[in-house]
């Protein structure tokens, strides 16, 4: 899957790559310690960020749920409004 921002796309799979080992490699083996792939989860997070304000999306929308709710239903505003 590639991520929202084109240029992030690279950041994501070689983020994804990192988690995967460790998760495999080190995890289910015991060891929970998570610091390996952070320095490349902090490029993408900030590349995602940028993204997200080329396209508008502010970063509290994406955290309400609004599943089940009234605003599930409500049609997006048009662009530039």
């Amino acid at each position: 899957m590639n991520s929202i921002g084109e240029n992030c796309t690279q950041l994501k799979k070689d983020y994804d790559n990192c988690f995967n080992n460790w998760f495999s490699d080190r995890f289910l083996k015991g060891d929970t310690d998570d610091s390996l792939c952070a320095p490349l989860f902090k490029v993408y997070q900030q590349c995602v960020k940028e993204a997200m304000k080329q396209h508008q999306i502010e970063f509290k929308e994406i955290e309400n749920d609004y599943l089940g709710t009234k605003e599930e239903e409500q049609k997006p505003p048009p662009k530039g409004s």
